[in-house]
């Protein structure tokens, strides 16, 4: 899809910009702290670190409430973080920067930005795009934006546990006692969709038409594509296959395929839809969950509704010219 970039204003000094930064993201290791690039090529934006408990839309509200209002967002931090400021910069139309900040950072790549420099880069060019997004909802809840998927079943399950254990264990150690213990407990949950109920390991919804041969979606491929790409995995085969199918890179993804652990095409349903309405109930004993863009939202034991529906246009994003033009 060959979509044009949009021209944003350029910020050559970073002046109008506010950065706010999540510390409590991931970390991705291998790249060192941004802090002094920041300061060194946008030394007129201003930097905000998020206190302990302090919430992401508390610190724009008084930042726009100010004598001088920003006129970009931007975030340094990981896809929950940018979901959440991309629902602000909706929200009081205004542009987001992205600056890359969390383990895997999937959203920054959709976008062509693999790190802080070429964040900058762009917005000191002025170069920009606008971005699909989706909106979700659960039972009453406003509408919350997403930026790349929105899973229900085992994948929020392991997330809820290794939320559980986090403090004890950290994220990574977590996440692998999390993962041990779905290979024993994981338990379906029923759907429900047009009069029709079934049992599902998982539904995954992804913002734009995704990779085939996938069930995990965590990243979005396109950033124009106005549809819902959602992979439904029936509850036929075994949990080893319902943790298996959580794989989302490509190599892990066919060398599960290949020795026969990802579950048979028969057993994954895809709908691609501009909006999606599901009921949804867990199983006695499991945690009423479900997950957009990492962030774990906890609903009724009792069950709920979920519903999602696609954006057009949704986010104006400082970028390279190449995203629009690779989309």
């Amino acid at each position: 899809m060959q979509t044009p970039g949009i021209p944003l204003e350029p910020r050559p000094t970073g002046a109008g910009v506010l950065i706010v930064r999540n510390l409590r993201s991931g970390r991705d290791v291998i790249r060192r702290d941004p802090a002094d690039v920041i300061t060194e090529r946008l030394p007129d934006a201003r930097v905000h670190e998020l206190a302990e408990g302090e919430l992401l839309k508390d610190a724009v509200a008084r930042a726009l409430a100010g004598d001088d209002p920003p006129s970009v967002l931007a975030v340094l931090g990981g896809d929950g973080s940018v979901s959440r400021m991309a629902h602000l910069a909706r929200r009081h139309d205004l542009p987001l920067l992205v600056l890359p900040g969390g383990t895997f950072n999937h959203f920054a790549r959709a976008v062509g930005i693999d790190d802080v420099g070429t964040a900058i880069d762009a917005l000191v060019a002025g170069e920009g795009t606008t971005v699909t997004a989706a909106e979700v909802s659960a039972g009453d809840g406003e509408p919350v934006t997403v930026l790349n998927a929105i899973s229900v079943g085992t994948y929020p399950q392991v997330i809820a546990e290794r939320e559980d254990r986090m403090d004890d264990m950290g994220k990574w150690l977590g996440g692998v006692a999390a993962t041990w213990r779905a290979l024993h407990d994981a338990a379906p949950v029923v759907i429900g969709r047009e009069g029709r109920h079934a049992k599902v390991w998982s539904v995954f919804i992804s913002v734009g038409r995704n990779a085939p041969e996938r069930v995990a979606m965590m990243q979005r491929q396109t950033i124009h594509d106005d549809l819902l790409d959602v992979r439904i995995h029936h509850a036929r085969g075994s949990r080893l296959r319902a943790v298996a199918s959580l794989a989302f890179g490509r190599k892990t993804t066919a060398l599960l395929r290949a020795v026969r652990l990802m579950p048979p095409e028969s057993d994954v349903e895809r709908l691609v839809v501009p909006e999606l309405d599901l009921s949804v109930r867990t199983s006695e004993g499991s945690a009423s969950v479900y997950v957009h863009d990492g962030e774990l939202e906890e609903e009724t034991p009792q069950g709920y509704r979920l519903r999602c529906r696609i954006v057009p246009d949704a986010v104006r994003v400082y970028a390279p010219a190449s995203a629009a033009r690779a989309d």
